[in-house]
C-alpha cells in the first residue's frame, strides 16, 4: 500500500432512501425499494451531491441490503435491470462508483440459498472492511450515509463517520441502535458535512 493511499477516503452510500426515491409495494401498502427499473428514480440534488464528493477525492462505493428476490418479492433479473437503470444514469452524468455491494440475503428469506445469516448484510460492515482491505481506504477518513439505523450500525462497526437521512421509513427491531454522528434530511445537506471536514 503506497504513502497515498494511507488517507485515502471514501463514503459509502446506502442506496434506497438516500440516491433514490423509495416507492409504495401495492401488495403491502408500505414504502420500499423500486420493484422495476421504471421505479428508479434519483433523489434532487443527488447528482450535484455525488459530482462535488468526486471532484473533492472521495471515492464512492455503494452499499446496500437488496433482499426481495430473497423474500420472493422480485427475480434476480429485476435486481439486476433495476441497478443496471442507476447504473445508466450515474454513468450519463459522468458519475464514477469505484464499486455497487449488493447483500441479497436475508434472514427470513423464502429461497434457500438467499436465506438466513450472512456476513454482508447491514448493520454487517463486511462491505466496508472489504473494500479497505481491496483499495487501501482510510476508514477513519470514511463516512457511511445511509436512512436506516443499520446503516448508522455498519458504519460505526467500521470505524467511519456517519450520517443518517431522515427518509421518514425506519424499518422496525432496531431500538437502541446507536445514533449517527449527524441528521440530515437530504445528501446535500450530507455532503456539506462531510466536505466542511476534508483535510486538503
Amino acid at each position: 500500500m503506497g504513502i497515498l493511499a494511507i488517507n485515502r477516503p471514501a463514503v459509502f452510500l446506502d442506496r434506497d432512501g438516500v440516491l433514490n426515491a423509495l416507492v409504495v409495494n401495492p401488495a403491502n401498502g408500505k414504502m420500499e425499494s423500486p420493484l422495476t427499473p421504471d421505479d428508479v428514480h434519483l433523489l434532487d440534488g443527488v447528482i450535484p451531491s455525488l459530482y462535488r464528493l468526486q471532484d473533492a477525492g472521495y471515492s464512492l462505493l455503494l452499499v446496500s441490503n437488496q433482499p426481495n428476490y430473497a423474500l420472493g418479492k422480485s427475480s434476480l433479473d429485476t435486481l439486476a435491470a433495476i441497478h443496471n437503470r442507476l447504473v445508466k444514469e450515474f454513468i450519463e452524468a459522468g458519475i464514477r462508483f469505484t464499486r455497487f455491494s449488493y447483500c441479497l440475503h436475508h434472514p427470513k428469506g423464502v429461497v434457500a440459498d438467499y436465506s438466513g445469516l450472512c456476513v454482508c448484510r447491514k448493520p454487517s460492515p463486511w462491505f466496508l472492511l472489504r473494500a479497505r482491505d481491496d483499495f487501501g481506504y482510510s476508514l477513519p477518513n470514511s463516512w457511511m450515509i445511509g436512512d436506516q439505523p443499520t446503516d448508522t450500525q455498519c458504519g460505526k462497526a467500521a470505524g467511519v463517520r456517519t450520517i443518517r437521512i431522515d427518509s421518514g421509513t425506519v424499518l422496525a427491531g432496531h431500538n437502541g441502535a446507536p445514533a449517527a454522528d449527524y441528521l440530515v434530511w437530504q445528501l446535500p445537506e450530507a455532503v456539506e458535512i462531510i466536505l466542511s471536514h476534508r483535510k486538503y
